[in-house]
């Protein structure tokens, strides 16, 4: 079976802020059908941040029982066979967030975005939250630019194609978000699917649900049709139903 888990956001107990996802993370683990899962984090959005790291894996680790390693892409030069090795050997793949123009790059440049296809088809658990979320996506709208520019406006990022729509995380609790993704929106053919934090899209093989931490945290399908922007909520439901049906324009 393939496997996706998109949050839109939440924290996972870095220094200073709460916990929020845990329940998210839970069904993540779930996903895997082990006991001690094998959790690959890749922090490359971060710049290979090694505090992540450390907060991953406190939270996933000592916290929820899985055996917890890092992929370093930027820091460690390692070979295509050292990193397919890595991923494929993995039975869930946490991805954090960040930069997401500049971890598209990075995975495209070092052949992770095939080894992932790879990991996709083989049934290891996609999963991620922002930049992690969204790479899982056809694209994203990302807030790269703002690494550099501070009034950077949100950019389209090509993600990995394995869901066919756009994501948008943080929809709740970033302002420009929603008007961004009005605009980005009338120029994108096809659907949007817009998280908020604690809140994720959970997806087996042709099927998805809504699933969150947070009982008020939505998700959202936008998209323009006829003229008319459309933003309807996506209901929470314990039933998978088909990804089409939330990928079509009504």
């Amino acid at each position: 079976m393939k496997k996706i888990v998109a949050i839109g956001g939440g924290e996972i107990g870095r220094p200073g802020f709460p916990v929020e996802t845990t329940l998210i993370d839970k069904e993540i683990l779930s996903l895997s059908g082990k006991k001690k899962p094998r959790l690959l984090f890749i922090p490359t959005a971060s710049s290979d941040s090694e505090l992540y790291f450390e907060v991953v894996e406190k939270h996933f680790g000592k916290r929820l029982g899985c055996t917890v390693d890092a992929l370093y892409l930027l820091k460690n030069k390692q070979s295509q066979s050292e990193i397919r090795k890595k991923i494929l050997s993995s039975d869930i793949v946490y991805v954090g967030g960040g930069n997401t123009l500049k971890m598209m790059k990075a995975w495209r440049r070092l052949g992770v975005d095939k080894i992932l296809q790879e990991a996709h088809k083989k049934g290891v658990v996609l999963s991620g939250v922002s930049a992690g979320a969204i790479c899982w996506f056809s694209f994203g709208l990302s807030d790269s630019l703002l690494f550099s520019k501070k009034e950077a406006s949100m950019i389209k990022v090509r993600g990995l194609g394995f869901v066919n729509s756009l994501f948008s995380p943080h929809y709740d609790f970033e302002k420009k978000r929603k008007p961004e993704l009005k605009k980005m929106m009338k120029k994108t053919s096809g659907v949007a699917i817009a998280i908020e934090n604690c809140c994720a899209i959970e997806i087996i093989d042709d099927t998805f649900r809504i699933i969150n931490s947070k009982k008020t945290a939505k998700a959202y399908k936008v998209y323009w049709k006829d003229g008319r922007y459309f933003e309807q909520e996506v209901l929470k439901k314990k039933d998978f139903l088909p990804i089409e049906e939330l990928i079509a324009k009504n």
